[in-house]
C-alpha cells in the first residue's frame, strides 16, 4: 500500500511531512522527516484492537517541549553520526586527535548537540512490490559535530504484509569517519496501559560490554554465564531489574557471526498478546527500558510515557568504537558503503 504523506508543520523555513505506512491487516507506522523520526506504531493486540506501541507525538510542536527538550528521549529518531556515548568527546585516527561536540557531560552522545535526529531530511515515497516505503537521506557536513569528512546518508523504512518494519542503512563518505547509527524508538506492547516491567525479554548473548559511570563503554567484557541479567532465556523485564537494582542499560553483544543477518531478540506482553521478535545484522544491541524518561511526557491522547514505560532495541556498532581497541566496523572509508539493517517484526 502506498504511503500516505501529509503536513507535519513547518520548522523556521522548512516544511515537515509525516509519512504513513500500512497494511491490509491494519498496521501503521508513521515517520517524519525530521530526524528521520517513528512518531508512531499501531499494531493489532489478539482481539484485532489496533493499539499504539511507540513513544511519540501527534505533533510536530510536542517534539519542542521544554520538558522533551530537557530530558532528550529521542523517541523514535534515527541517531548518528555516531550513537551511544563516545568518552572524552574525543578521538584518534591516523595520529590526529578529534574534538567533538560534548551533549552529555563530557561525552559525546547519538552524534552530538545537532545530531542527524536533529536534521531535516529529504525524504521520497518508494514504489516497492508489497511494501509501503520511504526513503529518506541526509548530507552530513565536513567536521559537523567534530566529525571528519562529507558523508552521504540513506535510511529505508518498509512495512510488509507480515507485520514487519525494516529499517535498512547506507552510507558513504569522502574521509574516513566513525559511523554509527541507529534507531531510537521505545516499545510498549500493552499498548501504554501498563509499565513494561511485565514484559517477557529474550536476547541472544552471553556477554556485554561494560559502561563506566558516565554511560560510556569501556572495552571490557562480561561473561553473562549464571548472571542475573543474561536474557539468553525469557525472563521477565521487572523481575530482573529488581534482582540487579536498576533499568536496564545494556549493551549485549551477540552469539551470532558478525554482520549477518538473524534474529536476535524476542520480547512479549502476556496482557495483549502483542510479540516483538528483532533481527538484525549488527554486532550487538543497547537493550535500554527508560530509566530516565521523564514521568510527565505524554502523547498528546493521554498516553503516559515515563520510567520504565518503553523499550529501545538500539542495534548498532560498539558505544564508544572510536576509542576502543580493534573496535569492528567502527570507521567508515572513502572507498568502502556502510550498510546495516535491523527487521521488527510483530506477531
Amino acid at each position: 500500500m502506498k504511503p500516505i504523506v501529509n503536513d507535519f508543520g513547518r520548522l523556521e523555513d522548512e516544511s515537515i511531512s509525516i509519512y504513513t505506512l500500512s497494511n491490509s491487516s491494519g498496521m501503521q507506522v508513521k515517520i517524519m522527516n525530521y530526524g528521520a523520526t517513528i512518531t508512531s506504531i499501531r499494531v493489532p493486540n489478539r482481539s484485532g484492537e489496533m493499539l499504539e506501541v511507540s513513544c511519540g507525538f501527534d505533533s510536530l510542536s510536542s517534539y519542542f517541549s521544554d520538558q522533551y527538550i530537557s530530558n532528550s528521549p529521542y523517541f523514535g529518531s534515527t541517531v548518528g553520526r555516531y550513537c551511544s556515548h563516545i568518552k572524552n568527546a574525543r578521538f584518534k585516527l591516523k595520529d590526529k586527535q578529534y574534538k567533538l561536540a560534548a551533549n552529555a557531560g563530557n561525552n559525546n552522545l547519538h552524534g552530538g548537540k545537532i545530531g542527524f535526529d536533529k536534521k531535516v531530511w529529504k525524504a521520497n515515497v518508494l514504489d516497492l512490490p508489497n511494501l509501503s516505503a520511504v526513503e529518506m537521506r541526509l548530507q552530513s557536513q565536513d567536521m559537523e559535530e567534530g566529525f571528519p569528512g562529507n558523508v552521504e546518508v540513506m535510511v529505508i523504512f518498509s512495512l510488509n504484509e507480515e507485520n514487519e518494519l525494516t529499517i535498512s542503512y547506507e552510507a558513504i563518505t569522502d574521509s574516513e569517519t566513525p559511523f554509527a547509527v541507529t534507531n531510537h524508538t521505545y516499545f510498549n506492547l500493552s499498548g501504554f496501559s501498563s509499565n513494561i516491567l511485565g514484559h517477557t525479554a529474550r536476547i541472544e548473548s552471553g556477554r556485554r560490554l561494560v559502561m563506566d559511570e558516565t554511560g560510556a563503554v569501556t572495552g571490557s567484557v562480561i561473561d553473562l554465564e549464571n548472571q542475573p541479567d543474561n536474557l539468553s532465556k525469557s525472563k521477565i523485564i521487572g523481575d530482573v531489574q529488581q534482582t540487579i537494582g536498576d533499568g536496564f542499560e545494556h549493551y549485549y553483544v551477540f552469539d551470532k557471526p558478525a554482520f549477518k543477518m538473524e534474529k536476535v531478540a524476542e520480547f512479549a506482553c502476556a496482557e495483549t498478546g502483542i510479540g516483538l521478535e528483532v533481527a538484525t545484522d549488527e554486532l550487538g544491541m543497547l537493550f535500554y527500558t527508560g530509566k530516565y524518561t521523564c514521568d510527565s511526557l505524554k502523547r498528546e491522547n493521554g498516553l503516559s510515557y515515563g520510567k520504565f514505560r518503553g523499550f529501545c532495541c538500539e542495534t548498532h556498532r560498539f558505544p564508544n568504537g572510536p576509542n576502543l581497541p580493534n573496535s569492528p566496523g567502527t570507521f567508515l572509508k572513502p572507498n568502502e558503503k556502510f550498510k546495516s539493517c535491523t527487521k521488527f517484526s510483530f506477531k
